[in-house]
């Protein structure tokens, strides 16, 4: 049986989603989020989704491209995953050397992956020169009639919307995000000030439910916000659950947390994911507090081109 790796071709979106939903149980993806992110990539990121194909058959795929909104240039990304039945035989390999060689011809000169935090997965990535830099867990939360929590009292002048309330003018959305998402943990510093980009890559994403996820507005300005992302069936994801500096430690990331939960229950979802880095204590405690479960733990890791 031979392996091939290939660049993407837009029947194989369908091939690519049961991939990562079979190697990453937490993901939600679906085949229309992965066919926008192909369209519509940054020409700055030098964007591939590679497949390795066996016989015919899809068994692996990465994305990789260049963090082109990165603070500090020549940085890139690429996180392997390959069937559980067919690891073991030259795919994970073959799709990270090509994921490699694409990035080091467009200048990279770091590459960033996320790997499993198992044996065999960090045992791949230290024979690939890559170091191991922080992790993030990922969690499960059933939702299971009677397992949320009730909705907290709000303090006067705060009110819960949604982030399709913000439709006609996104600009406020925007700047919440931007300037949580900068003191997010982690190895990139971003560059958080495209709105445009904002707009067509997190905006306009299909797997954003704007009705879904909730916005914490104070006297009229937004302090906190969650961010729901589903596949239309039955699994959502915590996408991104931030708050403005000067409104932290008031309680709003988890008011909107659990008003997002609860209508997310009630929308006929049933399972409920959430990643954040394990030095994320706020957040992690947050989650224990809703009932999330560690299901997965991945280490980020990092190796030198060129």
């Amino acid at each position: 049986m031979t392996v091939i790796v290939r660049d993407f071709r837009a029947e194989d979106a369908e091939a690519v989603t049961r991939v990562r939903r079979a190697a990453l149980p937490f993901d939600v993806t679906t085949a229309a989020a992965v066919l926008f992110d192909v369209r519509t990539a940054h020409p700055a990121k030098r964007y591939r989704l590679l497949v390795a194909e066996e016989d015919g058959e899809i068994i692996g795929m990465t994305h990789s491209g260049i963090a082109y909104d990165a603070s500090e240039p020549g940085l890139s990304f690429a996180s392997p995953v390959v069937l559980p039945a067919h690891r073991g035989r030259g795919a994970g390999g073959l799709l990270l050397r090509t994921a490699e060689e694409h990035l080091a011809a467009e200048g990279a000169r770091s590459l960033y992956s996320w790997v499993q935090d198992t044996p065999e997965a960090r045992a791949f990535a230290g024979r690939h020169g890559y170091r191991p830099l922080r992790s993030a867990h990922f969690q499960r939360l059933g939702l299971a009639p009677g397992t949320l929590p009730e909705l907290p009292a709000r303090p006067a002048g705060v009110e819960l919307r949604t982030a399709a309330d913000y439709e006609d003018d996104p600009r406020p959305m925007f700047a919440a995000d931007a300037e949580a998402t900068s003191d997010e943990p982690g190895d990139i510093a971003m560059d958080f000030t495209d709105y445009d980009d904002w707009i067509r890559h997190t905006w306009e994403h299909p797997l954003l439910d704007r009705g879904l996820s909730t916005v914490v507005v104070v006297d009229g300005e937004v302090a906190a916000f969650t961010a729901a992302m589903t596949d239309g069936g039955t699994r959502y994801l915590s996408g991104m659950t931030g708050t403005v500096r000067a409104h932290r430690g008031k309680g709003f990331a988890r008011l909107a947390k659990t008003d997002s939960l609860r209508r997310a229950r009630d929308a006929g979802f049933t399972d409920a994911f959430t990643s954040n880095d394990t030095g994320n204590g706020p957040m992690l405690a947050i989650n224990t507090w809703f009932g999330y479960e560690v299901c997965a733990t991945e280490v980020r890791h990092v190796r030198s081109l060129g």
